[in-house]
């Protein structure tokens, strides 16, 4: 793979014209969308709209004139079509640990025979932290058992209550099959909760056509929405009957009747609880905007494209012989990363960020480059590499200031 060859490819790039829609510092090659998604134009001039006019001039009648009292619906149904998922499924709320207390507690609820949260060792943490914490909130009626993916689907039995799974694991990138894993649970007799916070706005995903009971993800990597974004989940419409245990007054059948007992409101809005961060909710509905000119589908076959140019120049330069690649990348069986193996990965990344190429490490040992599809050209990603084979072949991650570990790595 030549520079040439990338330049060509970007000529061609019918994704090309959505780069100067985001707000990226000069001389910054960001691969970490993955993680947090960069600011875009049209969230900045939202933000200010809902700041200055909305809040600062319309103040409270802003929940009726600027209809804020529906915007967890209203972009819940944009995230929506980027899932599969038929209107009135989808709400944008709180966050993917709160969400998942929420449709875990659901899940328990719709089983109460059964008592496993069935999980995998390799699963994002947070997910089975509060899967812990539940457990240890109902009196050990249910209880969280990790096992090893390849033999997940064999660890399924009539005490499985719900499986729980993150469809695109965030260090290797490999993806389940969520028709396949749905269909083994379904006639196991147990639900299956997905989290997609590291596939919504990366590759598609058609959670009705599989048949999928409940989904949660998060909306400032892909969706781009900010630092702390709403998150939003996902309740098929044949389990929306159950009440979900964080019941607030937005979830209330009559929320403005103040009423002391709780009655839940019909459909998924009852997975609302308090009330919703407007300005947040307004970025991540600025930034679906985007989804109005292209489809997951483009996007990720730009990203395998941009993946391309990490595999050509691995295989045929010696100067990454010392990197192991890990995962399959992205296409089918993989999500929009790539992942490179060192031991000394930490101060890898340390030195690339210092010449302002932005990836991340994820402990113990990998290399994680985003490869985020709307705001990136193979020439970046090619020049991205030119600085890791500087990096990789002069030692300079070996300088004793790329050793010191920041709290956030």
């Amino acid at each position: 793979m030549h520079l040439n060859n990338c330049r060509q490819l970007d000529q061609q790039d019918e994704l090309a014209e959505f780069k100067t829609e985001f707000l990226i510092p000069d001389n910054f090659i960001y691969l970490d969308g993955n993680s947090l998604g960069p600011l875009m134009r049209c969230v900045n001039e939202r933000i200010s709209h809902t700041v200055s006019k909305e809040w600062g001039q319309d103040l409270i009648t802003s929940w009726n004139d600027n209809d804020w009292i529906n915007l967890p619906v209203t972009t819940g149904e944009k995230i929506a079509r980027l899932i599969g998922a038929a209107p009135g499924q989808v709400i944008c709320s709180d966050s993917v640990s709160i969400n998942l207390f929420k449709i875990l507690a659901s899940a328990l609820a719709l089983r109460p025979d059964r008592n496993i949260i069935l999980s995998t060792s390799d699963n994002f943490p947070t997910d089975l932290y509060m899967a812990q914490g539940l457990a240890s909130l109902d009196g050990n009626r249910s209880k969280l058992v990790i096992s090893e993916p390849a033999e997940l689907l064999d660890s399924l039995s009539d005490a499985v209550t719900v499986l729980m799974l993150t469809e695109v694991n965030f260090r290797t990138g490999e993806r389940w099959n969520i028709k396949t894993v749905n269909e083994a649970a379904h006639e196991a007799g147990a639900l299956v909760i997905w989290d997609l916070s590291h596939s919504v706005g990366a590759l598609p995903v058609d959670l009705d056509g599989c048949e999928a009971d409940f989904a949660i993800g998060c909306g400032y990597k892909y969706l781009n929405g900010g630092p702390g974004a709403p998150a939003f989940l996902y309740v098929a419409e044949r389990h929306q009957h159950v009440s979900q245990p964080l019941a607030g007054w937005m979830g209330h059948a009559q929320p403005f009747a103040f009423n002391p007992v709780y009655e839940p409101m019909p459909g998924i809005r009852r997975f609302l609880s308090g009330t919703p961060g407007i300005i947040g909710m307004s970025a991540l509905d600025a930034a679906m905007q985007v989804w109005n000119k292209t489809t997951p589908q483009a996007v990720q076959q730009k990203s395998i494209s941009l993946a391309n140019v990490v595999r050509e120049r691995v295989k045929d330069e010696s100067v990454f012989s010392v990197l192991e690649p890990i995962g399959p990348g992205p296409g089918p069986a993989g999500g929009s990363q790539v992942s490179l193996r060192h031991e000394s990965a930490y101060e890898i990344v340390q030195a690339l960020i210092e010449r302002g190429v932005i990836g991340d490490f994820r402990n113990p040992d990998i290399i994680r480059f985003g490869l985020c599809p709307l705001f990136l050209s193979h020439e970046d990603v090619y020049q991205a590499m030119d600085h890791l084979a500087e990096v990789l072949d002069s030692r300079e991650y070996d300088d004793p200031r790329f050793k010191t570990r920041s709290f956030v790595t």
